[in-house]
């Protein structure tokens, strides 16, 4: 793909600030894209930035938390004040929350995931999809093997439930939207090399387990090495270019086939 694929597009990613969002806003910036930058921390969005105009692309830093209604209609307005289009929209931001048997749960712990992952992406594709009706476009929403191929995380209800809704709302809205020119896929990543589970809460993990010894290696392409976020952002900027003008409502598993051994 030329390195200019993506010029005069406006970008949003959200969950820029690092991991696989940060990654596909650097990818999509050097493809030529101005990319609206959205995520909580500040701070890791203006790095991002950084490394953006160091490659030679810009972009807009946009502070807002994804289940928070208002705030994602303002921080949209915001780039398309200084755009005026968009064309291309990254559904990335995401939490694995809390893992944990279903009976030790929490209400709070399960809504806190679902508000995210799930009402998380209903929002951002409520806000940027009547943009994107005037010109068409490509919406990739980051999903996950957990939920859509694998359901051996112990605890991961929460998480999994709405990695399968994710793809569900992808499958659902390609029909919706198609008569816009606006296409929406799925890319399903397994182990990647990211900070997420930094951030996942575990309790009383071997009572929701069930004892499974995986073959060696785990991840059949890499002899059980982690995939990058460099590699995902790849086949999210393949979803976001005319070479997959013809593909919609698709699910892509980025995982070695880590899923096809689960």
């Amino acid at each position: 793909m030329s390195l200019a694929e993506f010029e005069e597009n406006t970008a949003l990613v959200t969950g820029a600030g690092s991991g696989i969002g940060k990654a596909a806003a650097l990818r999509l910036a050097r493809g030529g894209a101005f990319v609206g930058l959205l995520g909580r921390t500040e701070d890791e969005l203006q790095e991002t930035l950084v490394e953006i105009r160091a490659v030679g692309g810009d972009g807009k830093v946009l502070v807002a938390d994804v289940s928070n209604a208002d705030a994602m209609s303002e921080a949209v307005r915001l780039l398309l004040e200084a755009r005026k289009g968009l064309h291309i929209v990254v559904v990335n931001a995401g939490i694995n929350g809390t893992w944990a048997p279903i009976d030790d749960l929490k209400p709070e712990e399960f809504d806190s995931t679902v508000a995210v992952n799930l009402r998380g992406t209903y929002l951002t594709l409520h806000h940027t999809v009547p943009h994107m009706k005037r010109g068409g476009g490509s919406i990739i929403v980051v999903s996950s093997i957990n939920g859509t191929r694998t359901f051996t995380t112990p605890g991961a209800t929460a998480y999994s439930a709405t990695k399968a809704a994710q793809l569900a709302m992808v499958q659902q809205l390609a029909l919706e939207l198609g008569r816009y020119g606006i296409r929406i896929n799925a890319v399903c990543p397994g182990a990647i090399d990211t900070e997420i589970d930094d951030n996942t809460r575990t309790r009383k993990k071997r009572q929701a387990e069930v004892p499974v010894v995986f073959p060696e290696g785990d991840i059949p392409l890499t002899g059980g090495e982690a995939g990058t976020a460099a590699e995902v952002a790849d086949v999210i900027a393949f979803l976001a270019s005319g070479a997959s003008r013809h593909v919609t409502g698709t699910p892509i598993w980025v995982d070695g086939g880590q899923s096809l051994l689960r």
